[in-house]
């Protein structure tokens, strides 16, 4: 399967408040991507997952991909 990059904008729970947090990762498809989010917040921030509120995701192009490690990735 092809992978995809994609952008992901939500907000989780920090402490008492909600803290918004976007992000580009590279994946093949939007269930991937959730599981992903999830997994990352959860183990970095030892959140549950419905601490974390996904509200959008959008699949962009490589030229449109603003983390420097995504795009390190992109073939020229």
């Amino acid at each position: 399967m092809k992978t995809k990059i994609f952008r992901i904008q939500g907000k989780f729970m920090m402490g008492d408040s909600l803290k918004p947090f976007t992000r580009e990762l590279r994946a093949t498809s939007e269930k991937e991507i959730r599981e992903k989010i999830y997994s990352e917040f959860g183990s970095k921030h030892h959140i549950t997952r419905n601490q974390i509120k996904i509200q959008d995701i959008q699949e962009i192009s490589a030229e449109d991909a603003q983390d420097p490690l995504i795009k390190a990735l992109i073939p020229e």
